[in-house]
């Protein structure tokens, strides 16, 4: 497979297969094979790069996490919950195309994980494309830009 861009990771083995010529990716999370689109492959790279830098375990990953919007399901890409089940970061990630240098998409991207967090209520909220990371603390009724990723 032909990486188009190389991500802002740490570089990860994937157990890869090819099917009826798509490209199929095994998650260890949940047991199961996925389309490796460009965005699944920035969420594989996160989710190992939380666990091995961030410090947090696997089996408080969750990913696709539901969240109900003005009564509508929507899901947030990862979750990291804490000890008693409460979302502790939630993370959006977008393909590697998806242009996170521009004001208006930085301002859109921010606020889909925002509203997803003014009902999860984490303290990390993190957008990624694989190349740029955003990430914030929110206390106090605001978010803080972060520097780094946080320690879980």
């Amino acid at each position: 497979m032909t990486e188009r861009h190389e991500l802002r990771f740490p570089k990860i083995k994937l157990r890869a297969r090819e099917r009826a010529g798509t490209v199929e990716v095994w998650d260890e999370l949940r047991g199961m094979w996925l389309v490796l689109t460009p965005e699944e492959r920035v969420r594989r790279h996160l989710i190992a790069y939380l666990v091995s830098a961030c410090g947090a375990p696997a089996r408080r990953i969750v990913q696709e996490y539901p969240v109900s919007l003005n009564g509508q399901p929507q899901r947030a890409d990862v979750v990291v919950v804490d000890d008693a089940g409460r979302p502790l970061l939630l993370a959006e990630c977008k393909a590697p195309e998806v242009e996170l240098g521009q004001r208006a998409v930085v301002r859109r991207t921010v606020a889909q994980a925002v509203r997803y967090n003014s009902v999860l209520g984490a303290r990390y909220v993190i957008v990624t494309n694989g190349l740029r990371h955003l990430c914030y603390e929110f206390a106090d009724g605001a978010y803080r830009p972060m520097t780094a990723f946080p320690v879980l």
